[in-house]
């Protein structure tokens, strides 16, 4: 199976690609109302920054992430003297995502970084792959990190990357979902995600999980529904209101000057805004 892994994670992501491209053509949560020209002009750059991320890390990083779990394991190089098999690697892993995700909107040089993704204004299953190069391998790097420390096995990565890049794609998709209530118990649905990509900062602070849901509300960052209801929902950020649909722009983004005067991450922004309001 790992002699097969490109393929297997390959596989999964066209085909699951294809079918939610499918599903939200015929059962769209929203309606999109840009015009034809800037749609493909959206997709065509998100597609470049998955293609564009998987090169850098490539280029910087002699091992995938499953080969260089397998080369701890077998050199016996864990730092704490264990092997952290599947199932608990998995949900170990997932826990470090949320992490790295919630950070990223709170850290000023991540949030640099991640705002790329949310400077889309609109929510589909091309927004998973909307992330800036350099915030892909940083995230790489904190799974080698992870895999060096706990001893992580080949299988459980290999794994983790299929779910991970496979929920990421579900649950950025525009399909209307039946029993969404009770799916999002499992997993992290549609609904529950365009939560976090709200323009509403403290909605943004929200739902940061990608494949387990329950991180949410453990650790207090869940909210169930966005105030407006789902149609009336705006996303992206109000620093670029038409979205952003140039694959340049995208990349240079952590390093352009902010449009507005003061660039917060979302959470200085809710705290500032909450101080305001006390104030008041």
């Amino acid at each position: 199976m790992l002699d097969n892994e490109i393929l297997i994670r390959l596989g999964c992501f066209v085909t699951l690609l294809a079918l939610l491209i499918v599903l939200q053509a015929y059962w769209p949560r929203c309606q999109n109302p840009a015009q034809t020209g800037k749609k493909i002009k959206r997709w065509s750059a998100n597609f470049v920054m998955v293609f564009t991320a998987t090169l850098l890390v490539r280029i910087v990083l002699p091992l995938s992430a499953t080969a260089f779990a397998l080369w701890v394991t077998e050199h016996d190089l864990a730092a704490f003297g264990v092997t952290l098999w599947t199932i608990p690697a998995i949900i170990l892993l997932d826990l470090l995502i949320y992490w790295q995700h919630r950070l990223s909107h709170e850290v000023p040089f991540l949030w640099r970084l991640h705002k790329m993704h949310h400077s889309d204004n609109w929510l589909d299953v091309s927004s998973a792959l909307r992330f800036h190069p350099l915030e892909i391998l940083l995230s790489m790097l904190l799974k080698f990190i992870a895999i060096w420390l706990f001893g992580i096995s080949a299988l459980a990565v290999m794994w983790f990357e299929v779910i991970l890049n496979s929920t990421a794609l579900f649950n950025h998709s525009n399909i209307r979902l039946p029993a969404d209530r009770w799916l999002r118990l499992f997993i992290v649905t549609p609904d529950m995600h365009r939560v976090h990509h709200s323009v509403d900062v403290a909605e943004t602070n929200s739902n940061y999980g990608f494949n387990i849901p329950w991180w949410d509300r453990w650790f207090g960052t869940y909210i169930a529904q966005p105030r407006v209801g789902h149609t009336q929902l705006n996303i992206g950020l109000d620093d670029y209101p038409q979205g952003e649909t140039s694959w340049q722009q995208l990349l240079l983004m952590p390093f352009m000057k902010p449009r507005r005067k003061a660039a917060l991450t979302p959470a200085a922004t809710a705290t500032t805004l909450r101080k305001v309001s006390a104030d008041d």
